[in-house]
């Protein structure tokens, strides 16, 4: 199984030191956070973009997703302030552009949420008109994009795998998911059977662990979710993509000791 690592968990450091430490730590690959300080499109010039591959060559890593930073704060493509929805689209596009340049495979996208007054029938609706542009804009490009289900408190409109998949039938192109198992395990969705539900479609995992309360994205092993069956599961499967933890603010401040427990709790479960 290929192993990677968001560099949100570097919130303080340089994007090229946390490429740097996830190598050196053994990941497969590097999973770009595109807020600040690391790849937010708006600070990405051409000389920073050339200077984030060379630091990814020298590494000897790869690039396993690209996540403009999107929960909350500073999009929402479910608004129902129409120049609201049309300027995170547009952000969102920026950030699809910057992956491209970057050489990221995939894209993760979130579903937004509703304001007081709006119906989760417009909320959908929205969204999925914001969904439908951006795979226009990216039609063409050697990426491809994903919609990650939120929990219950980032987003009323797309919370489970099912909501997810009944958002990519309706889109009817060739969108893929991204699947948090710790989204999952906070949302009551069984972990054991999200592989079987993903089925055939193009698919991305985040690995973190909770105590089922809150999204505490804390390393595997360190809350209450139980991984066996899945990664069972999924190794069975015939899945050749990425496992890629994604660990919270809890650790950014001394994030190395906490790299350190994640890559070490995939070796043990797979041997290498």
């Amino acid at each position: 199984m290929k192993t990677s690592l968001s560099t949100f968990v570097y919130y303080r450091y340089p994007l090229a030191e946390a490429i740097r430490r996830t190598a050196a730590f053994g990941f497969d690959a590097v999973e770009l956070w595109g807020g600040r300080p690391h790849a937010y499109c708006d600070d990405m010039t051409g000389a920073r973009i050339a200077a984030v591959r060379e630091t990814i060559e020298e590494c000897g890593i790869a690039v396993s997703n690209f996540i403009p930073a999107q929960f909350r704060y500073p999009s929402n493509l479910a608004a129902g302030d129409e120049d609201i929805r049309r300027t995170s689209v547009d952000y969102i596009r920026r950030s699809i552009d910057v992956a491209a340049a970057l050489g990221s495979p995939l894209v993760s996208l979130c579903p937004g949420y509703t304001l007081y007054g709006q119906s989760a029938r417009a909320g959908w609706e929205a969204m999925m008109q914001s969904f439908r542009e951006l795979l226009a804009h990216a039609e063409g490009m050697p990426l491809r994009l994903l919609l990650e289900p939120g929990n219950r408190y980032e987003t009323d409109l797309v919370v489970t795998v099912d909501d997810g998949l009944r958002a990519l039938d309706e889109l009817g192109v060739a969108m893929g998911i991204l699947v948090d198992t710790g989204h999952c395990y906070m949302n009551r969705e069984s972990l054991s059977d999200v592989v079987e539900k993903v089925g055939g479609r193009r698919c991305h995992y985040h690995i973190d662990d909770n105590g089922g309360v809150t999204d505490d994205h804390l390393v595997m092993g360190e809350g209450v979710i139980d991984f066996e069956v899945f990664l069972d599961r999924l190794a069975t499967s015939g899945y050749d993509g990425y496992l890629a933890v994604e660990l919270g603010f809890g650790y950014t401040v001394d994030p190395d000791p906490a790299v350190r427990r994640s890559i070490e709790f995939f070796r043990r479960r797979f041997g290498r």
